[in-house]
């Protein structure tokens, strides 16, 4: 009966049980279906919750934060006071009873060392509050632990005798006293030590407890000991780079008094000659205000010394000055001149001259009457210093001259408008910086902005985009720092670009005095100072760029330099040209070595050439005693064999990715082996591609070419194939370049010079006029380049050969017919291999031409194959 009862209690649970699951889906299914219309209707409200929930659970990581910071400030408040307290009480009886009773236990248990306990509490607070504990846990704690233990023990050793050490747990008390006085070790150091110098003696004890304490404190930094070797290394290299710097500096500064005391005196000259002769610099006035704006314009040049005031008025009176007055009578008569003799000479600019590692050397200024005068004798310009009876120089007047009104140039308003707005752009984003001066150049105007104490560089950097885009730059370029001032260099792409002509570059002083025959006219800088390169202190140049950016007119530029500064008998030019329609109107000027060469074959023989020629001034060289051109040069000349001179020769190639594409191995050994060892031989290598990719300037290329002219490219990678850094892909296009000569901490910003095709032909043709009728290449020169063009020739032609030719051979004249199925059937080949190798038998004449699906006929029997190779045996002896 209880059992049964039992049974039945259980069914009736079970089907209670079964009814309200019934019953609680029936109504979850009847709540959801009254609940799906607003569920639908509500989808933005659950939108809504969820960013609500996003925002509190950001709001609690705060607090989180928040809160483990307040922990910490506490720990770190309660360590110091911790550390300051057991200090007091080790030291002086005035902490109490409560400081007695940790003095004594501190120094019963480690001695003398429980000095050190306290600072350790100090220290660690002080980390704390300077967030410098932030991956601190258990482990450091152990670490110090430790380090704290092996000080203990090397204070201990002093006291324990090495012939009977303690070491046993009888002694104690003894030691707890004697500790307490300061008499021993402390209970630690002399029960511990005492073992540990049982077995390895005193010197065994200092050498664990060392080791031990260098291996913690390394784990604790976490740095190995050659970092700390070689940051002192690259501290005493800064610090002597530094004090080198300063000396430089120095010199520099010496040399800057020695031409302002120079140029006071020549202006105190000028000045009595003006009183004297007040009509005559009438004149010269007019002549050298058409030269004021030459270059570009020099704006906005000053310096704040106060903070920025949040009027607007106060800064753009700052450019204003003394020149109000001066500003209102120019708009009433509608001319814009320049106020006065100081404002014209700050608008002037030197030219200078860069080449190598040569530093920036600013030029003497001529007084107004010499300029004049030089202006109005130069009709019969001649460039070069140096005569020749055989050749005449090309006049200047061949070339156009440059626009000396500078009509593209932006006003003074535009400026002093756009340097507030670069201004206000920085302080948006809390850069707290102020514009000191702004240089517009023929391409870019530069912005040099000087960042307060406590600013970034890299934040003003970080904001190249936003910068551009409130200034609506077309592009943007920053340098930073600029070299030799405390500034960032913001550069803008002006919204109107002004040519520099050739003519400018080849009229300026710095042209004129480059004693160098191989000078050549770069262009012009942001300041407007004209830009000489000399090859010779280069040695060797890669310029590079994109199509269009201005390659070819940069070669055709350092080509014209040459015609105008050095005669055939001191410059030979070697030009390669594999596009052919580049290079070849250079054809007949007496300058050429050889005919400009345009296969891509001839040029590696070209090469190979140069390569040996190197070679055979190194042996005259020997034979002389000396150790480069000019001096071999002297002694030629002492003993009057003026045809033994050597003159200089430039190789410049204009494309090189097509040679490289060709003979790859050839031309890179040859370019290599020419860049390395060509410098004092006196042959220059000039090499352009408008493919800056690693498989053509490769990086024996680079590594051999020091200096660099980088225009517009299309990628930061491709700028830094070139230049080893980023910023030749934000040029402007052009002209525009980034010149990086052998020396140069960073690369100049320069506007390339431009010279037309017209003027390109009409100086060619004033020079091949010279020239008799037939031009004056080297015979010898042209003929060793064909024997090596053809000796590399056969090489290719026997590289190319395959190797199962001569099976081949006997194969088929064995079976007396050939086809290219027999061939792939009996040696196990493919179509294509098996087919070249039948069109090299055709091509030897041993098998007939194609029949169709026929065989082919054998042309020649056994007997005559054993022939062929007892002569090409009979070949090779010889």
């Amino acid at each position: 009966m209880a059992g049964s009862s039992r049974k039945t209690t259980k069914k009736t649970n079970r089907t209670t049980r079964g009814k309200q699951t019934v019953s609680k889906t029936v109504k979850k299914g009847t709540a959801s279906k009254n609940r799906k219309t607003p569920a639908v209707k509500n989808n933005t409200g659950a939108a809504k919750e969820r960013t609500a929930k996003g925002s509190n659970a950001a709001d609690v990581r705060d607090k989180r934060k928040v809160n483990k910071r307040v922990k910490d400030e506490i720990i770190a408040i309660i360590s110091i006071a911790l550390g300051i307290f057991f200090i007091i009480a080790f030291q002086t009886s005035a902490a109490g009873e409560i400081g007695q009773a940790f003095s004594e236990f501190f120094k019963g248990c480690f001695g003398f060392a429980a000095y050190i306990m306290p600072y350790y509490f100090i220290v660690y607070g002080i980390l704390l509050f300077a967030k410098k504990t932030i991956n601190a846990g258990l482990r450091s704690l152990i670490l110090l632990l430790i380090i704290f233990l092996n000080i203990s023990l090397i204070n201990s050793a002093r006291f324990i005798s090495a012939d009977a050490p303690e070491f046993g747990f009888s002694n104690i008390s003894v030691h707890y006293s004697n500790g307490i006085v300061l008499d021993d070790g402390g209970v630690f150091g002399m029960t511990v030590g005492g073992f540990i110098v049982k077995l390895i003696g005193i010197p065994g004890l200092y050498i664990f407890s060392i080791v031990f304490i260098a291996v913690c404190l390394l784990l604790l930094m976490n740095t190995p000991v050659s970092r700390f070797m070689e940051n002192a290394k690259l501290r005493k290299k800064q610090h002597d780079e530094k004090k080198e710097a300063r000396i430089k500096e120095k010199e520099l500064h010496q040399k800057e008094d020695y031409m302002r005391m120079k140029l006071e005196m020549l202006q105190e000259e000028k000045n009595m000659e003006q009183s004297r002769q007040g009509d005559v610099f009438d004149s010269v006035d007019s002549l050298s205000e058409g030269n004021i704006s030459e270059g570009q314009k020099k704006i906005l040049s000053y310096m704040k010394e106060e903070k920025r005031s949040p009027e607007k008025t106060d800064f753009i009176n700052m450019f204003r000055s003394e020149k109000n007055k001066m500003d209102s009578e120019d708009e009433k008569s509608g001319k814009k001149n320049i106020s006065s003799e100081s404002e014209r000479e700050k608008f002037r600019k030197t030219p200078i001259i860069i080449g190598g590692f040569s530093p920036k050397a600013a030029e003497e200024k001529i007084s107004k009457a010499e300029a004049a005068k030089m202006t109005l004798k130069e009709e019969d310009f001649n460039v070069s210093e140096t005569s020749s009876d055989d050749y005449e120089f090309p006049s200047v007047e061949l070339l156009k001259k440059g626009d000396i009104t500078n009509a593209n140039m932006s006003s003074e308003n535009e400026l002093r408008r756009k340097a507030e707005k670069l201004e206000d752009t920085l302080h948006s984003f809390n850069i707290d910086a102020e514009v000191t001066n702004v240089t517009q150049g023929p391409t870019v105007t530069r912005y040099e902005v000087h960042p307060n104490v406590g600013v970034k560089v890299s934040g003003i950097t970080n904001l190249a985009n936003d910068i551009a885009l409130n200034m609506e730059a077309k592009s943007i370029r920053i340098e930073a720092p600029i070299p030799g001032k405390p500034a960032v260099g913001i550069e803008i792409e002006n919204e109107k670009n002004t040519m520099v002509t050739i003519r400018e570059i080849i009229e300026s002083q710095a042209f004129k005095k480059s004693e160098s025959k191989i000078s050549f006219a770069v262009g012009k800088d942001i300041e407007g100072n004209a830009i000489v390169a000399d090859l010779k202190s280069m040695p060797h140049l890669l310029i590079a760029g994109s199509t269009g950016s201005g390659k070819s007119v940069c070669i055709n530029s350092i080509i014209t330099s040459f015609l105008y500064k050095a005669t055939p008998e001191e410059v030979k030019l070697v030009l390669i040209d594999p596009k052919v329609v580049e290079l070849a109107n250079y054809n007949g000027i007496p300058h050429l070595l050889i005919p400009v060469v345009t296969e891509p074959s001839k040029a590696a023989a070209a090469l190979n050439w140069a390569v040996a020629e190197m070679d055979e001034r190194y042996r005259r060289f020997a034979e002389e005693g000396v150790r480069e051109i000019s001096g071999y040069n002297s002694k030629v000349m002492e003993r009057n064999e003026e045809e033994n001179v050597m003159p200089q020769i430039v190789i410049i190639i204009d494309e090189l990715a097509d040679l490289m594409m060709v003979s790859k191995s050839q031309v890179e050994e040859s370019i290599c082996r020419l860049a390395q060892k060509a410098r004092a031989a006196g042959m220059h290598l000039i090499v352009a591609t408008q493919r800056p990719s690693t498989d053509v300037v490769t990086g024996l290329i680079k590594a051999n070419i020091p200096s660099r002219i980088a225009f517009a490219v299309s990628s930061h990678h491709d700028s830094m194939t070139i230049l080893d850094m980023s910023g030749a892909e934000k040029l402007v296009g052009k002209g525009d370049m980034l010149f990086n000569p052998l020396g140069s901490g960073k690369p100049l910003r320069v506007q390339g010079t431009f010279i037309s095709d017209r003027e390109v032909n009409d100086v060619i043709d004033f020079v091949k006029a010279q020239a008799d009728d037939s031009s004056d290449y080297s015979d010898n020169v042209m003929s060793s380049i064909e024997k090596v063009n053809s000796s590399l020739s056969s090489e290719h032609d026997k590289d190319m050969e395959d190797e199962l030719l001569p099976d081949a051979i006997e194969l088929v004249v064995d079976a007396q017919q050939a086809s290219v199925s027999m061939l792939q059937r009996r040696f196990r080949i493919g179509y294509n291999r098996a087919a070249r190798i039948i069109d090299a038998m055709e091509e030897r004449q041993i098998v007939g031409p194609a029949d169709g699906s026929r065989p082919r006929q054998v042309l020649i029997s056994e007997e005559d194959l054993e022939n062929m190779k007892d002569a090409e045996e009979d070949g090779d002896m010889k």
